[in-house]
């Protein structure tokens, strides 16, 4: 309606461009965040809702973050994160795409699933929130109700090519699903679960030190943005040989407001953090990232964008898989970061480990250069 009044009645066509549309998302997820992020501190730390350190997975953890008095630090910080972004996207974002709908429904989705695993943990004594089987069926759930969506909106619009996969070296498409009926749709929807809820954990895992987890979605988004962005040109994607998605642009409002959102957060989860995300922030941010590969058609240039995500997933994964075979550990400690906050190095051990400024710092480069060599991927086709 504002929109409209400006352009009929004043003759201003800034609301209509993507480009400020961004840069006010970004703002107004940023303010919000710093805003509403106040006052749910003061009110957590009233109400006592903290983290509970000794619930750390290693011994060793427990130790470190009791040393750095983080069990006094109030936890759920992904509620007003989560908040910040919806309502700036709302306000920005084209809703008649569908893409931008669904980017909704999948950032609250996942955001009911970590609030409900972070309320359990601290509202049952000894309660570890939900369990792994039921934390992935709630994410599965969510996930799949909106790739379903999505196919229904692909064939019933004639643009099946959004089932597609690109690789980042082919013009074409590097698996045309599309052409394979049934099976295509359950590969596509298999492939695309795996990438969302793939993405929702390692950035759940990545959450273990102040301010690693936001500063990296900043940059991995920043680098989507950029994706989604060329995606929705069409003469940008006819020169790079991308493939021409022309509801993708309006995403990249939707990743300016994730990395609005994030800064805000940042600013109190900076060392030493005044408060935590918790799963109620890592889950659906995950879920974003995954969810701006998935409509830019860059599912497979994600891990590098994410490096740092990978990094730990990998590192957790086969932390777990060699350990049950062998009963050794692979690495110093799973994931990475801790390793090398605890013994500075990641298969032995160093006389002193980095502080956790040292190692969330070095992995925002390592997240740089990721995110960098990503965009450079543009040019390859």
């Amino acid at each position: 309606m504002l929109y409209a009044l400006l352009h009929d009645r004043a003759d201003l066509r800034l609301f209509g461009y993507i480009s400020f549309r961004m840069a006010m998302a970004a703002l107004t997820a940023f303010l919000l965040a710093l805003w509403w992020g106040k006052h749910v501190i003061v009110w957590l730390t009233k109400n006592r809702v903290r983290e509970d350190v000794s619930k750390a997975p290693h011994e060793e953890l427990v130790k470190l973050a009791q040393k750095a008095g983080k069990g006094q630090t109030p936890t759920m910080g992904g509620s007003f994160l989560v908040a910040a972004l919806l309502v700036s996207v709302v306000l920005w974002a084209r809703l008649d795409n569908l893409e931008v709908v669904l980017a909704i429904l999948l950032v609250s989705g996942m955001a009911a699933v970590g609030f409900v695993d972070d309320y359990r943990k601290l509202v049952i004594p000894g309660c570890k929130g939900l369990s792994s089987r039921a934390k992935m069926l709630g994410l599965s759930a969510v996930a799949l109700s909106v790739l379903l969506i999505l196919c229904w909106y692909a064939k019933t619009t004639a643009r099946a090519s959004l089932l597609d996969l690109y690789a980042p070296f082919l013009k074409g498409p590097a698996l045309a699903l599309s052409t394979w009926g049934v099976l295509g749709l359950v590969v596509f929807v298999a492939f695309e679960w795996f990438v969302i809820a793939g993405a929702a954990n390692a950035v759940n895992i990545v959450d273990g030190m102040d301010g690693l987890a936001a500063g990296c979605t900043v940059i991995t988004a920043a680098a989507l943005l950029v994706l989604c962005y060329v995606t929705g040109r069409a003469d940008w994607t006819a020169y790079l040989g991308l493939p021409h998605v022309p509801q993708a642009a309006e995403m990249a409002v939707v990743g300016a407001a994730l990395i609005g959102a994030a800064l805000g957060f940042l600013w109190y989860n900076a060392y030493p953090a005044q408060i935590f995300m918790g799963d109620s922030g890592s889950l659906p941010l995950g879920g974003a990232l995954a969810w701006l590969a998935l409509v830019s058609k860059q599912e497979l240039v994600l891990p590098l964008a994410g490096c740092v995500f990978v990094l730990d997933l990998g590192t957790s994964f086969l932390q777990t898989f060699w350990y049950k075979r062998t009963k050794r550990r692979l690495f110093t400690m799973a994931p990475i970061h801790h390793g090398l906050q605890r013994y500075g190095g990641v298969f032995v051990a160093r006389e002193q480990g980095w502080h956790e400024v040292k190692v969330v710092v070095r992995f925002w480069i390592v997240a740089a250069c990721g995110a960098t060599a990503s965009l450079a991927l543009l040019k390859l086709r």
